[in-house]
């Protein structure tokens, strides 16, 4: 065997070797979801103690360190809530994972990483100008949730998504937010955006998981029910997404659900996704 053969051979054998390290790494039956937005998202609902027992395979890589909840970030645990930060509440991401493990073969994994600033607008999101948005309010509450993010909601997220991978395959987006963009027409383009950037920098194809969007609060004297047609021109600027209708989901107040409406919201969000499941 000459010089250049045993060269290509030993790159073929390496190369191999390679590709089955990272085969039993990443289980393909654990599937990830990204979860993101503002406080919807966050979780404002009361937890209730029926919500404190979950199927063990629903898991939520933990965002923040919770000495309280004896949770270390970038770490898996079953996923009780809250989700998000802390001293979050009940959020649309709760019952959309535990809907998916109820309906998909035993021998699949849901695991969700939840990253949301309550009261932000969505380019704090934007990994370009996020700066110019990172003091959408003043009052300590909003910068202490920014600032628990490192400064940059998005880095955070990928961050995390990027642990994620190691273990499983990232199937879907979750997003709920608007509230803060309300009548704003571009609001579509810069969720674009945001998708876009987030596959990219996780090395996934164009366009190749869906995001789901959630309404928002649709009671009457809500706060920003007028958002909900902007909203649902998503899928017109961004062909793999899929709105999230909020009708008949209960609120607390004209801005957030209560637990019994992120319950429902929750799965809805896992109807749709089931729906897309091949």
């Amino acid at each position: 065997m000459n010089k250049k053969t045993l060269i290509v051979r030993n790159i073929i054998i390496i190369g191999f070797m390679l590709s089955t390290i990272n085969g039993f790494a990443q289980d393909p039956n654990f599937h990830i979801y990204l979860c993101f937005g503002q406080s919807n998202m966050e979780g404002q609902g009361v937890i209730e103690e029926q919500d404190r027992t979950v199927d063990p395979r629903f898991q939520v890589l933990q965002s923040l360190d919770c000495p309280r909840l004896e949770r270390t970030k970038q770490t898996w645990h079953p996923a009780i809530p809250p989700l998000s930060q802390c001293e979050s509440g009940l959020s649309p991401a709760d019952y959309f994972g535990r809907t998916l493990v109820k309906k998909l073969p035993d021998s699949i994994k849901v695991g969700v990483i939840n990253v949301a600033v309550g009261g932000c607008d969505i380019r704090l999101f934007d990994k370009d100008i996020y700066t110019a948005h990172d003091s959408t309010y003043t009052e300590d509450w909003f910068t202490n949730k920014v600032k628990a993010y490192g400064g940059n909601p998005y880095a955070h997220l990928l961050q995390l998504a990027k642990r994620a991978q190691q273990d499983g395959v990232i199937k879907g987006i979750l997003l709920h937010q608007g509230e803060t963009n309300t009548g704003d027409t571009q609001w579509p383009s810069y969720v674009k955006k945001v998708y876009d950037d987030i596959l990219t920098d996780l090395s996934l194809p164009a366009n190749s998981i869906p995001l789901l969007a959630g309404e928002l609060v649709s009671i009457p004297d809500s706060c920003c029910d007028r958002m909900n047609p902007i909203i649902n021109t998503l899928p017109d600027v961004l062909p793999n997404a899929y709105v999230i209708s909020s009708t008949g989901c209960t609120a607390q107040d004209n801005a957030h659900f209560d637990a019994a409406g992120y319950r429902e919201l929750g799965r809805r969000y896992a109807i749709q996704m089931l729906s897309l499941y091949e």
